[in-house]
């Protein structure tokens, strides 16, 4: 294939070593993603550092930072995700527009850019500025990273394929905390380097993410989209089979269903900007508004069931927790190891149990370790202030070990199902902005979240934790009657899921039941990758022979019975 570079790796590799190579590219960024999420914890608790930017200074008896600005404190953290929310928006259009691999160069470029004004800031002013320029680069490579991973990866191993992903995300954050624990013994902990280390030291795999990316294939679906349609049908046949003489027709299959999705986007090219989106203008049956509210409230309840805090402030917690300050930086690294190995469990179950029983699990243990931390935290408060020792370290180790429960909970649970989600449930045609608008889910609840976590944890101490297992509870209700099940469906019975007027749960379920039980071949053609709803008139659509029908179903309101009328669309 001439048009491809010859360097590039789609020559030398196929089927399960090409999707390996792929996936580690895709693992570089989402490793930065965790170490870049994770680094701000040790950073708020480098002496140099609060005290240059001017929101805290040294306890000269504990050496525990006092904070004096908890506004300003959280505000550098949470700029950030400001620059996600717009760099997700701009990257997922630029993604479309311009194909995924220059969208994850520029979001490289960008990252490196604000890493080093980050490493360099000499006051407040400056790293707002450099914090927002890092988090737009972040933001455009977690809007595209998943949707070229996905688009390249087959669809039977998407679920475990995100989880696997998640747990290198977490390995980021693991080592951002250990790199930070090992800097602060560095001239006792005051020199400068302590803090801008960490920083700068991200500028390498995004270097090295810069460098790589240009030598891995595009994504096929953009690549017939835009026309490249020999392009595309070459790098799938090379991403699914062994050989041209041993060809088992999957990628010819692939390739047809790719190109009959293409037709159906051309259609429907003027109900695809963000603004119709978010308000689902014009999508019919398709739902688009729904989804993307349901992608965006469970990123933010992600944020809310605690783990911004705990992840960003686990110090602040320990230290509640009766742990003094030569404590504090061993056990928060301790804990991002064993938060790592609890994405594990999320490989092994989430396509057998399910995203609704994932996050029911998930929510119940953490909801209750959170009431238990809380509660032990205040009679390891109390304890100190009567000075019984023994019993202020005993139940102190107690609220560590449910903060430690909750993270390794969280990590098997909550942490990959709303970043699985948003690949799931939207029609392959809007895909890359749909996963736009979780980031943008993901970057309001983050940035309004560490916004509020100083002000929380001054204001309210041990208590905080108890509003974040208040959260966890109402999660249950919410998932229950309005996130429908994913697991085991493919995109286009996704489009079936929804195409139910209701928003519960129960209904949808009745209605799918009712659309495949009335038109069983409906899921035979969604398994083939067609699409079975039309965009445009929110109709159920098929094959007859080589004709292309559309067929809209009501229900009568008097009756309840089914009334099809099908539309002849032509040859």
């Amino acid at each position: 294939m001439e048009n491809i570079n010859r360097l590039n790796v789609v020559h030398r590799f196929r089927k399960r070593k090409l999707l390996i190579a792929i996936n580690c590219v895709a693992a570089l960024s989402i490793f930065f993603f965790g170490y870049d999420q994770g680094m701000m914890a040790g950073v708020n608790n480098s002496k140099d550092y609060y005290t240059l930017m001017g929101f805290g200074h040294e306890n000269p008896e504990t050496h525990a930072p006092i904070i004096t600005n908890s506004i300003l404190q959280g505000g550098i953290v949470a700029v950030y995700y400001l620059g996600t929310l717009i760099g997700a928006l701009f990257g997922g259009w630029f993604g479309d527009k311009y194909g995924r691999i220059k969208t994850i160069a520029l979001g490289a470029a960008w990252g490196v850019i604000g890493a080093t004004l980050q490493c360099s800031a000499q006051n407040h002013k400056w790293m707002i500025c450099a914090r927002l320029i890092n988090g737009f680069g972040t933001g455009i490579l977690n809007a595209i990273v998943p949707v070229w991973a996905t688009e390249t990866a087959e669809h039977t191993s998407r679920g475990k394929f995100v989880a696997i992903e998640f747990t290198l995300n977490i390995f980021g954050v693991a080592v951002a905390y250990w790199i930070e624990y090992g800097c602060s013994f560095y001239k006792g902990g005051g020199s400068e380097f302590v803090w801008r280390f960490p920083i700068a030291f991200q500028i390498l795999p995004l270097l090295v993410l810069f460098a790589i990316v240009w030598f891995f294939p595009e994504s096929p679906r953009w690549l017939c989209k835009v026309g490249r349609e020999d392009e595309s049908q070459y790098i799938l046949e090379r991403l699914r089979e062994d050989g041209v003489e041993t060809s088992t027709g999957k990628a010819e299959a692939e390739f047809q269903d790719i190109r009959n999705i293409v037709e159906l986007e051309r259609k429907n090219a003027k109900a695809q900007n963000y603004l119709h989106m978010l308000v689902g203008y014009q999508s019919g049956k398709l739902h688009i508004g729904r989804r993307v509210q349901l992608v965006i409230w469970l990123q933010i309840m992600q944020e809310w069931i605690g783990i911004a805090g705990v992840t960003i402030y686990s110090p602040t917690i320990f230290r509640i927790a009766g742990l003094n300050n030569d404590t504090v930086g061993w056990v928060a690294g301790l804990n991002t190891i064993t938060y790592t190995l609890s994405t594990l469990v999320c490989v092994f179950t989430l396509d057998r149990i399910g995203r609704r029983w994932t996050l029911y699990w998930g929510s119940i243990v953490q909801g209750i370790c959170l009431f238990l931390a809380g509660g032990l935290s205040r009679v390891s408060i109390d304890a100190v202030d009567v000075g019984n020792t023994s019993r202020a370290q005993s139940f102190g180790g107690g609220a560590v070990a449910m903060v430690f429960l909750f993270t390794m909970t969280f990590g098997a649970t909550w942490l990959t199902v709303p970043w699985l989600y948003p690949a799931e449930i939207f029609p392959l045609e809007v895909r890359a902005r749909g996963n736009a608008w979780g980031v943008v889910g993901w970057s309001i609840g983050n940035g309004w979240l560490t916004l509020l976590c100083p002000v929380m944890f001054v204001a309210l101490n041990e208590k905080t934790l108890y509003i974040f297992a208040a959260c966890n509870v109402l999660t249950i209700p919410m998932v229950y009657c309005l996130y429908r099940e994913s697991n085991q469906r493919t995109l286009e019975e996704m489009n079936l899921l929804f195409a139910a007027d209701s928003i519960w749960v129960w209904d949808a379920e009745r209605n799918f039941k009712r659309l495949v039980e009335e038109n069983p071949e409906l899921v035979q053609a969604a398994g083939r990758g067609q699409s079975v709803v039309d965009a445009e008139t929110g109709g159920v659509r098929k094959r007859v022979g080589d004709v292309s029908v559309n067929v809209n179903s009501e229900v009568s309101s008097e009756n309840g019975k089914t009334t099809t009328v099908a539309h002849d669309e032509g040859h």
